[in-house]
């Protein structure tokens, strides 16, 4: 069942984590980092899946025994397609290499076959997700160069590509239908405090009449603007649409101090509301407001969001993503692992 107020968790580095050596603390006893996450009132988790990343963390096989244990706790689970062999985000939506050679409706089919392959592992497994995601953050498309969107292009070529892309999507939807019908689809973007580009994308969406049941956005202040813009955007996007909304990605920094030998991808206030310091007690305070504001969309449509990585702790340097952790201030714990007052914000 899906609760009326999703309060949800993007975990999808836990895994990972864990296997490095990453340890989570409920009081002074060391604990399921899930289990700490479902104390702190949490009710769904998001998870995404890589076609074949390197290290193997995200595949489908790993992707099953996360949403096993996910299922276990009686939590609803949000699968995040990124139909990538690695990150699918705005600036990155390329195929995955066993899928280079394919086009048109050849690429639709894998697809679709690929989306339903993955949906019956998971229900034969007993972890069948609630709400699955056709693709992450698609503002520019997915599974480049085939379904890219580009700006600028002149009317007659901009129709072409959101015709290519909208048949991708449109098999990953009918993938998820043909598998359970009372599984809900999300299409995402990133443009959580830009009504202009929601509306522009998401227009494009209605005209081709995909089937799909809940918008969900990206929304960071250090990259979206400020909280009325957010709101706004999801008084907007209620209205004009009539669909449900999540904010399906969002974080907060809790303090400015790295770990040594750990970046940090927000390192000063610069970009952040003044009200809100970098402090666990700040966090806390923003989150609460940041929840708020999507509980007043008007309509009610504003059903919850998920934090992005909340566990990203800094327990390793080294990652199958090929990248340093430079989240560690943005997580829902501290650098050992304890949680911090924002994570029990209903």
């Amino acid at each position: 069942m899906e609760p009326k107020w999703i309060k949800g968790m993007d975990v999808s580095f836990l895994d990972e984590i864990e296997q490095g050596g990453g340890v989570f603390h409920d009081g002074d006893e060391s604990a399921d980092a899930l289990r700490v996450l479902r104390n702190g009132g949490v009710h769904s988790i998001r998870l995404r899946i890589w076609n074949d990343p390197p290290g193997e963390y995200c595949n489908l096989e790993r992707t099953l025994l996360m949403a096993k244990r996910v299922k276990a706790l009686g939590m609803h689970l949000l699968l995040d397609f990124h139909y990538s062999d690695r990150w699918a985000d705005p600036a990155n939506q390329w195929k995955p290499a066993a899928w280079s050679d394919l086009q048109g409706s050849g690429l639709e089919q894998v697809v679709y076959d690929y989306t339903y392959e993955v949906l019956a592992v998971l229900r034969a497994g007993g972890a069948l997700p609630d709400m699955v995601q056709i693709g992450n953050e698609i503002t520019n498309g997915m599974l480049w160069p085939d379904g890219r969107i580009e700006t600028g292009e002149d009317p007659g070529a901009a129709d072409g590509q959101w015709t290519r892309l909208c048949g991708l999507l449109k098999a990953g939807v009918a993938a998820v239908r043909d598998t359970n019908e009372s599984v809900r689809v999300m299409l995402h973007i990133d443009r959580g405090g830009d009504p202009k580009g929601s509306r522009s994308f998401f227009d494009r969406i209605e005209a081709a009449g995909i089937d799909y049941d809940i918008i969900g956005l990206s929304y960071y202040p250090w990259w979206h603007g400020p909280l009325e813009q957010l709101s706004r955007n999801l008084d907007e996007l209620s209205a004009r649409y009539g669909r449900d909304l999540i904010v399906v990605e969002t974080a907060y920094p809790w303090t400015f101090c790295a770990k040594e030998g750990f970046p940090l991808i927000v390192e000063n206030d610069e970009a952040l509301p003044a009200a809100y310091p970098a402090t666990p007690e700040g966090q806390a305070a923003y989150m609460k407001e940041f929840a708020d504001v999507i509980r007043r969309t008007k309509g009610g449509r504003g059903i919850g969001f998920y934090y992005w990585e909340p566990c990203w702790i800094p327990s390793q340097r080294e990652w199958s993503v090929g990248h340093a952790n430079n989240w560690s201030n943005l997580t829902l714990f501290d650098h050992d692992g304890y949680p911090l007052p924002a994570l029990y914000i209903p």
